[in-house]
């Protein structure tokens, strides 16, 4: 009878115990609740730029063994080519104009920490989010998305207001202007008509003023008083923001504190790398998020003296060296207190990298591989097809490439999901939940199309069908490259979205993208039987989207992106604004 009922059980429980040895390893994400996340996002760095996507001269072995270890993407998406709106649709899951981050002007970013505009305060971040989820979130490096709206203390627009409860970092972003040994690089065009602009107005007012002496001209006193008061306001009305941007702009900042104004360039990289090693350590007991926002590899390319010359691509390429040596430190860090295995680590770029800057004989700018453009060009894909490496040991894949596209703006919905969050039920959230494509448990990306704007202006769409697996690209707006051929806009420093510097196409550009991925060969109705069937598809899905855009405040209007000296920063009583309260002694040793 015992024998029985052993027997009995042992039919039970022998598929039983089967089943449970068939099951996946238990490092599933239903059972890793609320994993670690760190988001490394690299400033203006080419997707030619990183040994995993083809670069055999620029050495990046971190990121490489990030793409080992994990998911690399190949057609990874930034919703703008500039640093402003990308990072705003990063912050959000949306699409730069839905909050009003994306200009009508060519003022397309932030120019200023003394400007009103930035990220609107009703916009919900995913930082915001897993704030609420009990997460530690915490910011180091680069913002740029605004400090203040009506005075110098509001911080409005401020990370803190925005979902992180740690900031250290830059406000701004990193510009030439912060070395005094580079030439100026903000508004440069700009600046040299003001400076011209003065002369002229001081010129003829010496010439007025000569000939009164003389006797030549005829002129009341009290007239060559006026212009040369008008002549005095004017060049101070100009000069006192453009002549102390490296006090006004240059700064860094621990929560609402002002620490350094103007930073210290030299020791930059070790306190950001200091802060965001310190972050981990203090909340290894807890889940958190660190978004650790790179100011390499923007101009004015601030290295360490170890890595100068270790490159074979000059000082850029001295420069993304030691932004991928910082991301193996950060690696170590997390390895060392025992986070491997319970933290997501994803790794990208803003926007592609940045053709156009050079000085003289050297390129400071990135390489964009086989993809046509660059920064600034809101259709071609040079300009918005970045590196997106994903790493969760035990979760992802190993070793895994995904040719779907994806886009930076899925990190919102995918981090929110994760965390145990809900994404906002009352706006668009244009990202999509990247996890089950990462997984391999989805074949086929959630994006349909997606929209790349240049400002507010819509150069070209993507349509993924998902059918047949063919990506195809229409382009309605394109700029015009100076001198003719040359890939990008030298005259100019940047391409326009609008103006005399486009070409618009009636009928669009049609690029079949998983054909031809450099853009080189537009098809037409003549050598495509699909074209006219695709143009209508993307014709319909732009009336459609259309539809989904309600107005909203311009932040970057010239308005709300000029300098306001009532906004401006300061640890000092302004406009005496100048500071250093960090310690060298307490310095990572680079």
């Amino acid at each position: 009878m015992i024998w029985q009922l052993t027997s009995h059980w042992s039919a039970l429980l022998t598929p039983l115990i089967f089943g449970l040895l068939l099951q996946a390893p238990c490092t599933q994400p239903s059972t890793i609740t609320q994993p670690n996340f760190v988001l490394l996002l690299a400033d203006d760095l080419g997707i030619g730029d990183v040994g995993c996507y083809g670069n055999d001269t620029i050495r990046t072995p971190n990121i490489d063994r990030l793409a080992k270890e994990g998911v690399k993407l190949t057609q990874h998406i930034a919703a703008a080519p500039l640093c402003t709106p990308s990072r705003a649709a990063f912050l959000t899951g949306r699409y730069p104009l839905r909050s009003g981050m994306d200009a009508t002007n060519d003022y397309r970013v932030i120019f200023w920490n003394a400007g009103s505009g930035g990220l609107p305060p009703n916009e919900t971040t995913f930082a915001k989010i897993l704030q609420h989820q009990g997460y530690s979130t915490g910011l180091i490096g680069k913002w740029h998305q605004g400090v203040n709206c009506e005075s110098r203390n509001d911080h409005c627009h401020h990370p803190l207001k925005h979902g992180f409860d740690y900031f250290y970092g830059m406000p701004f972003t990193l510009i030439s202007d912060c070395e005094p040994t580079e030439i100026p690089e903000m508004d440069r065009a700009f600046r040299r008509k003001l400076w011209l602009s003065t002369q002229v107005i001081g010129l003829i007012t010496l010439t007025a003023v000569l000939g009164r002496l003389t006797g030549l001209i005829s002129v009341h006193w009290k007239t060559l008083t006026c212009l040369a008061g008008f002549s005095l306001l004017f060049f101070i009305s100009w000069f006192s923001s453009y002549g102390f941007v490296r006090y006004w702009n240059c700064i860094m900042m621990r929560n609402h504190e002002i620490t350094e104004q103007p930073m210290v360039m030299n020791r930059t990289t070790s306190l950001i790398l200091r802060e965001s090693i310190s972050f981990i350590e203090r909340n290894k007991h807890k889940p958190f998020l660190l978004f650790l926002s790179f100011l390499h590899s923007h101009t004015p390319l601030l290295t360490t003296e170890r890595f100068l010359g270790r490159s074979r691509h000059g000082l850029y390429g001295d420069n993304v060296e030691e932004m991928d040596w910082m991301v193996g430190q950060v690696l170590d860090a997390i390895d060392k207190e025992g986070l491997k295995d319970t933290t997501l680590v994803y790794f990208a770029s803003d926007h592609g990298g940045w053709l156009e800057r050079q000085e003289g004989e050297r390129q400071l700018g990135g390489w964009n591989g086989i993809y046509k453009g660059g920064k600034a060009m809101g259709g071609w894909e040079g300009g918005i097809r970045v590196p997106g490496i994903f790493r969760w040991p035990g979760v992802l894949p190993a070793g895994t490439v995904i040719d779907e596209p994806t886009s930076l703006m899925d990190i919102y919905p995918t981090v929110v999901n994760l965390a145990g969050g809900t994404v906002p039920q009352d706006r668009v959230i244009d990202g999509r939940d990247l996890l089950p494509l990462l997984r391999g448990a989805a074949a086929r990306s959630e994006h349909e199309f997606l929209f790349h704007y240049c400002g507010v202006h819509l150069h070209a769409v993507r349509w993924h069908q998902k059918d047949t697996g063919a990506v195809w690209k229409a382009h309605y707006v394109t700029p015009i490259f100076r001198p003719p051929g040359a890939g990008a806009c030298y005259d100019r420093g940047f391409c326009p979205c609008f103006g005399e510097g486009v070409t618009h196409h009636e009928p669009p550009l049609l690029f079949e993208l998983s054909q031809d991925p450099s853009e080189a060969k537009p098809l037409s109705a003549d050598t495509e039987p699909l074209f006219d069937t695709v143009i209508r598809k993307i014709g319909r899905a732009i009336e459609e989207h259309r539809r989904t855009l309600t107005p909203v405040p311009e932040q970057l209007s010239v308005a709300n992106v000029v300098w306001k000296p009532w906004l401006q920063p300061c640890c000092g009583t302004f406009p005496f604004c100048w500071c250093d309260k960090e310690d060298d002694n307490k310095l990572v040793d680079v």
